[in-house]
């Protein structure tokens, strides 16, 4: 192992978890660094450039995922959330504050070494491909990439990351049906769980009641079997 191997900091409140993950990581090339509570790990972030998070959710205070939200509004860095909830709400709620994937306990660490691996991967394709300034329009609304911001004529529309992430893909694709595995891995790497259309279900759901319906605004609507495209409002 180098000192330029990629960085992934584990926060778990048990000792023997942080120690399984750790040596799981580090078999597979990565350098780990660990702490036990929201309040030590926001330290590390702090003061390392880490290039992936493994978070437990049942953190002692500050929950798991209240720091994967701190995370998402400061850095981009992948964030994978171990939970002992396995519940289609609990996944997407992971996800709709930021997180990029999710494993339940109990887990195989080798699988979830593999899950680390292929998220710092994805960062660095896709790191640099949207600049501050991108922007797509579709109907009365307007996405800019760099803020991952929204509006609708103009005024702002509060979207979570994930229902951002997605809603950029359909403006990509007007017109045009975008399948599952696109959408899912959106919010998530594809292929990864067995619910992954119950996660995209759910999270179109969510997008759909933030779009609202009023005049002008562009519709979500699904292709059966195949997928979701958007169309322009009327």
């Amino acid at each position: 192992m180098t000192d330029d191997a990629p960085l992934v900091l584990v926060v778990d409140d048990e000792p023997q978890m942080l120690t399984v993950v750790g040596m799981a990581l580090r078999a597979k090339g990565f350098r780990t660094i660990t702490a036990a509570t929201a309040t030590a790990a926001w330290r590390v972030l702090t003061e390392h450039a880490v290039d992936a998070v493994v978070l437990d959710v049942m953190l002692p205070g500050e929950r798991g995922v209240d720091l994967c939200r701190r995370v998402r509004e400061v850095t981009d860095v992948p964030v994978l959330l171990l939970t002992a909830l396995g519940t289609e709400e609990d996944r997407v709620a992971g996800l709709e504050v930021g997180a990029d994937d999710y494993v339940v306990k109990p887990f195989s660490p080798r699988e979830l070494a593999l899950r680390v691996a292929a998220l710092t991967r994805r960062r660095r394709r896709t790191a640099g491909p949207i600049t501050p300034g991108a922007t797509r329009s579709v109907g009365n609304l307007h996405l800019e990439a760099g803020l991952q911001a929204v509006t609708r004529d103009g005024v702002a529309v509060h979207t979570t990351p994930s229902e951002f992430r997605l809603l950029w893909l359909l403006a990509g694709h007007v017109g045009e049906t975008v399948g599952h595995r696109a959408l899912h891995e959106a919010i998530g790497p594809a292929g990864a769980h067995a619910g992954d259309r119950d996660i995209v279900r759910t999270a179109m759901y969510r997008l759909r009641s933030t779009l609202g319906t009023a005049p002008g605004t562009p519709q979500i609507l699904t292709d059966r079997g195949r997928g979701y495209r958007l169309v322009p409002g009327t």
